[in-house]
């Protein structure tokens, strides 16, 4: 075994084959978690809307009515009652859609999650999901995995990176179980969770996401997610260029759409803050109005449609049973507004099933409209619904490459990957010209956390300068120099980095303090200034092409007085932060 040291402790790293006997059990666990959280859902939901103790519910069919009637509007609200409960209790990280709460504990917390997280994030999700909350069990089931992962990690004692790769393991794993897509768990967990990726790695998380899609299989059944034979297209049959062309504008809009999807969930969230009451009386009062929603839906249509996963709708626009454009316009706004409200305003679940929802619907609508506006196209709307689900999840996530194989895995249909691919891809070019954030680097970056979507191995280049300055310093005149001993004296001053001026103008840097005074150059002339924007690797570049090691940094380039200094970034700062990261990089496993 080769050995890890940080700081004065030695980490022995778990060698390859105990790395591959611990990603087996992740996935046991990742395969069984994923049965249990559908078991889980399906008893809330029967027992909740029809007062029943069964264990079986298929979402892909549509939820008849309650025997509440009008008193199914009450059904999400205590369901909130009970989320609120768990939540505030005994797990706040339980709260939201999950995946960035593993995201955060793999950059900023050495990989821990708390075992106590899976518990009540299964509990919380399957309550929200099965009361009517409009999120998904993709979300759950991840947070799950990640935390089995996160405690075998623990418990074996290995380094961090080794940590981070189980944890990974283990939301690739839960992703492969509920989606029946094992190559989507495997790209889900190399685009946003393991920042070091090599075939070590890559054989950790392939072993989970095996073994819980094998498990799933066994219990869930062999179909895929979405088994639409109206989907298969001859293998012969060639989209005319027309035809290709029309999922360029298309896939504009659907960038636009997630990036209202992502911008309105955080929206919502802030409104329920401020309102003057609890997180109690906040849950209790979205759920209410998703109630009502839910109401109104299956009074007026006969369906309740944004309750719940969605997957009942987006089989009907799959099958063409839905074609109403307009109609399936409305069912997109009232899912982003289902799913915002119910998130928003502190429920626990996935963002993967809405976004699902609101690009077939999108899609099936654009294609209906297109069909009016030139019939002799006879364009399939099962088409445009598939490659609008990819791009919601591609635009809204970042993970191009999971949207993609999950799916054609979840509908395996082959002939439709030119669209698939086309769309995801302007999604998600349209949505990052609209919001460099995704819907999961987002919550992090409203913390101060900043993680780069997609691919995090450069994780480094989303480190901006307002994240790596030290702000802790102090400003002295070139004149008080000479009173270095009384100053010494001064424990508020005499370790901190001092920078030196004159009449406003700076003058350079004592990196180690007033007592560095008597080192020879000890004060550091050459620097740069630099604004609170800059990127860590525009900064290494320009520090490297100017040939100085101090960058001071200032509200904009105009503002170079020494007043407006708002921190100092030396070689400590990115030694420190290249630090970090370097933790959690495998070189092997």
């Amino acid at each position: 075994m080769t050995k890890t040291t940080h700081l004065d402790v030695e980490i022995k790293s778990v060698s390859p084959f105990s790395m591959l006997i611990l990603s087996f059990a992740v996935g046991i666990i990742g395969g069984a978690g994923a049965v249990i959280f559908r078991m889980m859902i399906s008893f809330f939901h029967n027992l909740l809307f029809y007062g029943e103790f069964n264990l079986f519910y298929d979402a892909n069919i549509h939820s008849a009515p309650s025997l509440w009637g009008i008193g199914i509007i009450f059904v999400p609200v205590i369901g909130a009652v009970g989320v609120a409960w768990l939540v505030q209790t005994f797990a706040p990280e339980a709260k939201g859609h999950g995946v960035p709460e593993v995201m955060d504990a793999i950059y900023y917390n050495k990989g821990r999650i708390r075992p106590l997280v899976a518990l009540i994030k299964s509990i919380a999700s399957a309550l929200s999901i099965g009361s009517g909350g409009s999120v998904g069990r993709e979300g759950p089931i991840i947070q799950i995995g990640a935390a089995f992962g996160s405690t075998l990690g623990q418990w074996v004692h290995m380094p961090v990176r080794q940590r981070v790769t189980l944890i990974a393991a283990g939301a690739g794993a839960g992703i492969a179980a509920t989606f029946n897509a094992p190559i989507g768990g495997i790209a889900f967990a190399v685009e946003l969770l393991l920042v070091s990726i090599n075939a070590s790695t890559l054989a950790v998380v392939a072993i989970a996401t095996i073994t819980a899609a094998y498990i799933g299989r066994f219990f869930l059944g062999l179909s895929p997610a979405f088994n639409i034979p109206e989907l298969t297209i001859p293998t012969w049959h060639l989209a005319s260029l027309a035809e290709l062309l029309l999922f360029i504008p298309f896939a504009i809009l659907i960038g636009f759409a997630s990036t209202a999807f992502i911008q309105s969930i955080y929206w919502f969230e802030d409104r329920f803050e401020r309102l003057p009451m609890n997180y109690y009386f906040q849950h209790m009062l979205g759920m209410f109005t998703l109630g009502l929603t839910l109401y109104l839906f299956m009074t007026l249509t006969g369906h309740y449609y944004v309750q719940g996963v969605g997957y009942a709708t987006i089989v009907d626009v799959l099958k063409s049973t839905l074609l109403n454009p307009w109609f399936l316009l409305l069912l997109c706004v009232a899912k982003l507004f289902a799913t915002s409200l119910t998130l928003g305003s502190g429920a626990s679940g996935g963002v993967f099933s809405p976004a699902l929802f609101m690009g077939a619907t999108l899609g099936g609508a654009f294609c209906g409209i297109v069909n009016v506006i030139f019939p002799d196209l006879g364009l399939s709307p099962s088409v445009f619904a598939v490659a609008g689900m990819a791009g919601m999840v591609g635009g809204t996530t970042g993970a191009v490459l999971t949207a993609i194989t999950m799916l054609f895995e979840m509908t395996r249909d082959y002939n439709a990957i030119l669209p698939i691919v086309l769309t995801v891809t302007i999604a998600y070019l349209t949505r990052m010209t609209l919001t460099n954030e995704s819907i999961y680097t987002l919550k992090l970056l409203r913390r101060g956390h900043a993680v780069h979507e997609g691919l995090q191995a450069a994780m480094s280049s989303a480190q901006l300068a307002k994240h790596v300055m030290n702000t802790d310093f102090h400003i002295i005149t070139q004149s008080r120099l000479h009173k270095h001993p009384e100053i010494a004296r001064d424990p508020e001053v005499a370790y901190k980095p001092l920078i030196v001026e004159d009449a406003g103008e700076v003058l350079g840097l004592l990196m180690g303090g007033i007592n560095s005074i008597l080192e020879e150059g000890a004060i550091e002339t050459h620097f740069m200034f630099i604004t609170p924007e800059m990127g860590l690797l525009s900064i290494l570049r320009q520090m490297r092409g100017r040939n100085v090691n101090i960058a001071f940094v200032i509200p904009n380039e105009n503002a170079q007085h020494v007043d407006n200094i708002v921190g100092v970034i030396t070689p400590r700062e990115i030694t420190d932060i290249t630090g970090q990261f370097a933790e959690l990089m495998n070189e092997s496993v």
